[in-house]
């Protein structure tokens, strides 16, 4: 059974009531692909959220991104960002995550992502780890299913990132990027096979090392 909005932000209120008023959840998207960018998103929940959530909203509808349709996260993230009052969306690009490595790309985008945002939170939510920041903060395992802060992250990431894939599916239509966003199905990987990496690939992960792998410029972010 899902689990209700309203009981989704018992982190929230958890920090609320301890006077800290703004509260940004942190998710990031794209951790395992073999080929894009990795994408997070911060995203601060508006003020007045406890009383949105007495009426019907499409706040509702917001869970952990990986549960709803394609359709519906996009909707939800149009939503998101107009109601929220400050967003960000960073991306670390193939080329930096190689050089860098997975795991501080991940941090990177993350960090990068709460830097951006309008405001300053006073707590960060995040989804399973902690950052180097010095706000203060609390990971939470399996938070974009329990957060609200961290699940609104989560679909806003996702779409942004599915976006940049598609737009990359018209410049290597070879991989099917509009449909794999870079993910390891077998289809991708016979693409591989066939016609070696893209510069939009990942060289430090098994299947595409030792494949031709361009050069693509640096890490860019972008706010909504």
């Amino acid at each position: 059974m899902p689990v209700r909005t309203t009981d989704m932000l018992f982190f929230e209120r958890h920090f609320w009531r301890s006077g800290l008023a703004t509260i940004a959840g942190v998710d990031e998207v794209g951790r395992g692909a073999l080929a894009g960018p990795l994408v997070a998103a911060a995203v601060v929940l508006p003020p007045d959220i406890e009383r949105v959530l007495l009426r019907p909203s499409f706040w509702d509808d917001v869970r952990d991104s990986k549960t709803l349709s394609a359709r519906t996260r996009a909707n939800l993230s149009r939503q998101i960002v107009a109601a929220a009052p400050s967003t960000h969306i960073a991306m670390i690009s193939a080329e930096l995550l190689d050089a860098i490595g997975l795991a501080a790309a991940n941090r990177c985008a993350m960090e990068q992502a709460v830097l951006g945002l309008s405001v300053e939170p006073d707590m960060l939510l995040i989804d399973a780890m902690t950052l180097d920041l010095p706000c203060p903060q609390v990971g939470i395992i399996d938070g974009d299913a329990s957060s609200l802060s961290i699940a609104a992250a989560s679909i806003v990431a996702k779409v942004a990132r599915d976006e940049m894939m598609i737009a990359l599916d018209g410049l290597c239509p070879e991989y099917g990027f509009a449909r794999n966003k870079g993910y390891g199905v077998a289809a991708h990987l016979r693409a591989l096979a066939l016609a070696g990496s893209s510069p939009y690939h990942r060289l430090s992960f098994a299947s595409v090392r030792g494949l031709p792998h361009p050069t693509v410029p640096e890490s860019v972010s972008r706010e909504t």
